[in-house]
């Protein structure tokens, strides 16, 4: 093209004076690399390029080449190019806007070719030598021609560019998905009739054009190697957001199937469109693409070269990141849904293994934890059915189990934090737990792993077997004995110490077995057998004298029955009587309330005494007269209720009622050795049941007559509501009070003898000298600091300059 070719004279002749020869040399030869048009015959060029060389020319023929294509891009061609893209929009339809990108860059390889034509030219004539011409080649000139363009035409580009390329590529991909993916990817047009990949009517569809205009702008841009240059950026952003697009829609809130196989195939659609974009570079390599790792693999069309390998790890890197950020999100959801959600934690860990998001995983999991369920208005249940979840599901997730640890810290500090922590998982493993069947199915398992093994330091493994542990575990404990936690070794760990599972178990056992009232013990047996196989034998041996005790007791109630049949009416005990019989040194600490019972059953419970002191010799029986269930008719003027079954203190109530028929709270009280607001209480059962009323000035009279709504049916059990759920043992805290009081004299005589003491020193001499079990060890500073300033409250202690000494009256 004319406005293409340059003047050949614009060199300056180096040497003394002007050679006509070597002008005339310059001219012949610039005008056959620049000017298309130029009819030079292949001896005249050859002889010119000789004479050049021998002037030392010829090397500067590639500078000058160079040089002239820069000053024509600056001067001419790049502020064309920009003119040309920057034509007004509004008054453009999509498809003109395309075309005008199209026509920009067909002007650029225009204005271009001449230049990048004549540098192939010289590389030739460098490459075989002619004239004996000598330089870098034709590749080395291309390469630096190319980086001048990009240098000049790329430096500082408006916005207008990528707008246009990202529009025009996103449309093209929905023309393209349209067709080959049957429109599953393309969005309906407003309106009835339209295109669903340009979005236009029927009649004016330009999605075969489309298509046409981005095979030619593939052309040109990989032409003037610009291809990555200019379409990475817009590719980029469009797999980015088309691939988060079609995850929240399929995926967001689905945990029970897995999509893996799903976006392969729509990943391989996918590479498809890219093939189209990158069809130049793509066809200059003809290797096919290898399948990804895993399941997610993409298998390209013969043809696919490096480009296309590099945009398939690309998209499976985005695809993998974007899902583990959205279900990182979701993971405590997740987690709560496990196992129904085991395909979406697997989908997680194919994914999570191919990004570096594990930091990012463990520090929204835990905050997810805190947030949502470390808090008071969540139930201590509710917390372990969560955290059990979560053994499950993470283990899954993560073998090395390095994730669970972690993030199980919050929760497990959490829980010791809640008193009835204990009484939950006990009651778990027991099959006690409302809803929750995951312990008491872990302790049956049929091959357990006992906590001594747990413990031990031996781990017995193959070391070909062995694999190092994760860059982010903790150093507090080592990986085989972390991924050999099973989920009842891991909750008895959070407080490091079997013992306390075990006494709290003991309080289970004895308030099950004390409430039955048909010795039947065939659960509680099988449950001690299991814990025997998880504690060892010894710990649990407390218990197996518990069970014994329920044993012997049927079988010297049953003797005491039989001796009491032989004798005649007259010898006959007033009240029949049965007795659980306890080995108090192996039972845990019952409750103590102060109760008088009625002659007749104090009667019968001397004449039961006397009968176990003949069977068991040497031995006698101390009665807990508050503990037990009775059995009783109540006949009135009207109506017999029969076989009501109550607490001792509401039996010995009502029977006091046979003496006279009115009493007040205060003669009851002073009869039942008890305290009147608990008489009320008990008194108010009664009421309840019609039997009882309550006049004024607080005498209380036997409801003879009662309506017919007042009677109750045979057999139904009376319990008043605070007694539902009670318990006949004392709790932790009631027998860790009593301990403390014995600490108390230990306190008081170590004040005696060394006058004034401090905290300190007092915490260490209580744990060399009170040998008491766990509790000492157990108790810490701050909580003897408590309790000794409830001592200085109560004005038992006195305290000045951080130590602690007795007042005076002491």
């Amino acid at each position: 093209m004319e406005e293409s070719a340059m003047e050949p004279d614009s060199v300056e002749m180096s040497g003394s004076g002007p050679n006509p020869g070597v002008a005339e040399s310059w001219e012949t030869v610039t005008a056959a690399l620049v000017s298309p048009g130029s009819s030079v015959s292949e001896q005249s060029l050859s002889d010119s390029l000789a004479l050049l060389n021998d002037q030392g020319l010829g090397r500067l023929l590639g500078s000058w080449l160079l040089e002239t294509l820069q000053m024509r891009l600056s001067a001419c061609v790049v502020p064309e190019f920009w003119s040309a893209l920057k034509q007004p929009e509004n008054e453009m339809e999509e498809k003109d806007r395309v075309w005008v990108l199209l026509t920009a860059f067909r002007t650029l390889l225009d204005r271009l070719e001449p230049f990048l034509a004549g540098l192939e030219k010289l590389g030739a004539w460098q490459d075989e030598g002619r004239g004996g011409l000598c330089g870098p080649g034709s590749k080395a000139l291309m390469e630096r021609a190319f980086t001048t363009i990009r240098a000049l035409l790329l430096f500082s580009p408006a916005p207008v560019l990528q707008e246009r390329v990202l529009e025009f590529y996103s449309r093209t991909f929905s023309v393209y998905m349209n067709r080959e993916g049957s429109g599953e990817d393309a969005t309906e047009a407003p309106g009835g009739g339209a295109c669903r990949g340009c979005w236009v009517p029927v009649q004016q569809c330009w999605c075969q054009q489309a298509l046409e205009h981005l095979q030619e702008l593939s052309h040109i841009l990989s032409k003037l190697q610009l291809l990555e240059w200019v379409s990475s950026e817009a590719v980029t952003t469009i797999l980015h957001k088309l691939i988060e697009m079609r995850m929240e829609q399929l995926c967001r809130g689905e945990y029970e199937r897995s999509f893996l196989l799903e976006f392969q195939e729509w990943l391989e659609l996918v590479l498809g469109w890219l093939a189209k974009v990158f069809a130049s570079e793509a066809d200059g390599d003809a290797a096919s693409l290898p399948a990804a790792p895993g399941g997610l693999g993409v298998q390209v069309v013969p043809g696919g070269g490096s480009v296309l390998k590099q945009w398939r790890c690309h998209m499976h890197q985005f695809f993998c990141r974007i899902y583990v950020n959205m279900r990182i999100e979701e993971l405590f959801s997740i987690i709560r849904d496990f196992p129904e959600s085991k395909a979406a934690i697997e989908d997680l860990k194919f994914c999570l293994e191919r990004t570096n998001q594990r930091q990012q995983l463990l520090t929204s999991l835990k905050s997810a934890f805190e947030s949502r369920l470390l808090h008071p208005g969540v139930h201590t249940s509710d917390i372990l059915t969560v955290y059990i979840s979560a053994i499950k599901a993470l283990r899954e997730l993560d073998p090395s189990m390095v994730i669970l640890q972690v993030v199980s810290q919050p929760i497990r500090k959490y829980l010791r934090t809640r008193e009835d922590t204990v009484r939950q998982i006990v009651a778990g493993l027991t099959g006690d737990a409302e809803g929750c069947t995951d312990l008491a199915s872990e302790l049956s398992r049929g091959d357990p792993v006992t906590l001594e093994m747990q413990d031990s330091d031996e781990e017995g493994n193959d070391p070909e077997d062995w694999t190092p542990d994760p860059t982010d575990a903790m150093p507090d404990k080592m990986g085989s004995k972390r991924r050999s936690s099973d989920i009842i070794s891991l909750l008895v760990s959070i407080y490091g110490s079997k013992e306390i599972f075990i006494d709290e178990y003991r309080g289970v056992l004895a308030d099950r077995l004390l409430q039955q009232l048909n010795y039947n013990t065939a659960r509680e047996i099988r449950n001690v057998e299991l814990l025997k196989l998880r504690f060892g034998e010894s710990h649990m041996h407390y218990c197996e004298v518990m069970l014994k005790d329920m044993a012997d007791s049927r079988r010297i109630n049953s003797n005491i029955r039989e001796e009491e049949s032989k004798l005649s009416e007259e010898e006959q005990p007033p009240l029949p009587l049965s007795a659980i019989i306890l080995s108090s040194e192996f039972w845990p600490a019952l409750k103590e309330e102060k109760l008088e019972l009625p002659p007749v059953v104090c009667q019968a419970m001397e004449a039961y005494t006397h009968r176990y002191e003949k069977l068991k010799a040497m031995r006698t029986l101390s009665w807990k007269p508050h503990l037990g269930s009775v059995t009783l008719d109540v006949e009135l003027e009207d109506r017999v209720l029969t076989n009501l079954t109550v607490s001792p203190i509401q039996a010995a109530t009502i029977m006091y009622f046979q003496e006279k028929s009115s009493w007040t709270l205060e003669e009851l009280s002073a009869k039942l050795g008890a305290p009147k607001e608990l008489v009320h209480r008990k008194l108010a059962l009664w009421q309840q049941q019609g039997v009882l009323r309550e006049e004024a000035g607080g005498h209380f009279y036997v409801v003879e007559k009662g309506s017919s709504k007042e009677k109750l049916d045979r057999g139904v059990m009376l319990i008043d509501s605070d007694e539902e759920r009670d318990s006949n043992t004392a709790t932790q805290s009631e027998q860790r009070e009593e301990k403390l009081q014995l600490f108390w004299v230990y306190v008081q005589a170590m004040l005696t003898n060394l006058d004034t003491m401090t905290l300190e020193r007092i915490h260490t001499m209580l744990r060399m000298f009170v040998a008491t079990g766990p509790v000492v060890t157990e108790m810490d500073v701050n909580e003897l600091e408590a309790f000794l300033q409830r001592k200085v409250r109560d004005h038992q202690l006195i305290m000045s300059g951080n130590v602690y000494r007795l007042p005076k009256s002491n």
